[in-house]
């Protein structure tokens, strides 16, 4: 079956605010999911690409690279701010990291650091903080604080099912 790529999909916002703990929930479980996958594969099979798309370490290390730009999310968020910034759709970042060089163990530790910040100052909101909303500039919708947390779970989701993906793929040589 075709997935639908990432910036084709279309997001519902159309939930109660009070799902949040949920939302967080699911972002909470990312760093053990992805350690839980990656963490007893031999490096040369993090490592190896399907043709010119990541391999399952760099999809790992895309994630890592994206907490900076939640942080600064939150950031925008917390000072009432109409209109949030724009990711970088051509993840120079995560093409210049060279993600694959490092070890799987480095990427997966500072990954967990990196959400178990967010997570953080998440759960030091206020319940009223999740109603919060800023235009999402790709998107072109107004996005609460809540579905920004949704949309990073459904990104996170993305990114580990392209991970099991490569493991079924090079199956045969793990």
């Amino acid at each position: 079956m075709q997935r639908i790529p990432w910036t084709q999909r279309q997001f519902n916002f159309n939930f109660p605010v009070e799902l949040f703990p949920e939302m967080l929930e699911r972002i909470r479980g990312t760093p053990a999911r992805l350690e839980d996958k990656l963490q007893s594969l031999p490096a040369t099979v993090l490592t190896r690409r399907d043709g010119e798309r990541w391999s399952m370490q760099e999809n790992a290390g895309h994630l890592l690279d994206l907490e900076a730009l939640v942080s600064g999310r939150l950031d925008e968020y917390e000072r009432g701010a109409t209109a949030l910034q724009a990711a970088d759709m051509s993840n120079r970042k995560t093409f210049e990291s060279n993600h694959n060089e490092r070890s799987i163990s480095s990427i997966l530790g500072d990954f967990r650091l990196e959400r178990d910040g967010i997570l953080a100052r998440l759960d030091s909101f206020p319940a009223e903080m999740f109603a919060r909303s800023g235009l999402h500039p790709r998107l072109n919708v107004q996005m609460r604080l809540v579905d920004m947390i949704l949309f990073q779970a459904e990104h996170d989701d993305f990114h580990l099912t392209r991970i099991t993906e490569l493991i079924r793929l090079f199956h045969s040589s793990i």
